[in-house]
């Protein structure tokens, strides 16, 4: 079954290999899924795969009942993450889930991630937060799936990331944005600005709002 998702397998591969190289997350740090639009089916990478190092045997096959459907592998212990995300939210089609060090640090440090530049402020357009809960649980899996009504881009305290997007290429677009936001806010808080964003009436513009 796995062979029918084989070109969503090489384009979730290419993202695991790119967020290893660009340091948003480290080895099998994360999760990546993807699906077809309107199915009820989805791929998600198997437990303990490195992100950078993906091939067909590193996924699994599972329904939004939670039921593992193929695969040569266990699917990731984050598995409810990716699965009641896809319950709520039927625009979309794929979840990134990473580690990014900048986002959770700021997070956890309690200053809020700010979107700066216009990229920023199209792609990840506002961002939400989960208290921690263990990885893997039905805790997280909820709220995360609660969190996404309101937005595609959500924090996992002291945790990571997780981005929504109804492509793979747009939810690890946001995934990239929402990293950079986190390090632009870093660098503005080291210089002592603790209030710049974007502006608030181009971001209520470019959204339509």
């Amino acid at each position: 079954m796995v062979d029918e998702y084989q070109d969503l397998i090489e384009e979730l591969a290419g993202a695991g290999r790119d967020a290893v190289a660009r340091g948003l997350t480290l080895a099998s740090g994360g999760n990546l899924s993807a699906r077809r639009p309107g199915s009820s089916t989805f791929v998600v990478t198997g437990t303990g795969t490195y992100l950078d190092r993906l091939d067909e045997d590193a996924f699994a096959v599972m329904d939004l009942d939670g039921k593992v459907l193929g695969g040569n592998v266990p699917p990731s212990s984050e598995w409810k993450l990716h699965q009641r995300t896809y319950r709520v939210r039927p625009d979309v089609n794929s979840i990134i889930h990473l580690h990014p060090q900048y986002s959770v640090l700021l997070d956890a440090l309690g200053y809020e991630i700010r979107l700066i530049t216009l990229d920023h402020a199209y792609y990840v357009r506002n961002v939400e937060r989960c208290p921690y809960y263990p990885n893997g649980s039905d805790e997280l899996g909820d709220t995360a799936a609660e969190a996404s009504r309101e937005c595609n881009a959500i924090i996992l305290a002291y945790h990571g990331s997780s981005t929504l997007g109804d492509t793979i290429a747009m939810a690890y677009r946001r995934a990239m944005n929402l990293e950079e936001a986190a390090m632009t806010t870093y660098r503005c808080l080291t210089l002592g600005n603790t209030d710049l964003t974007f502006p608030k009436e181009e971001w209520a513009r470019i959204h339509h709002a």
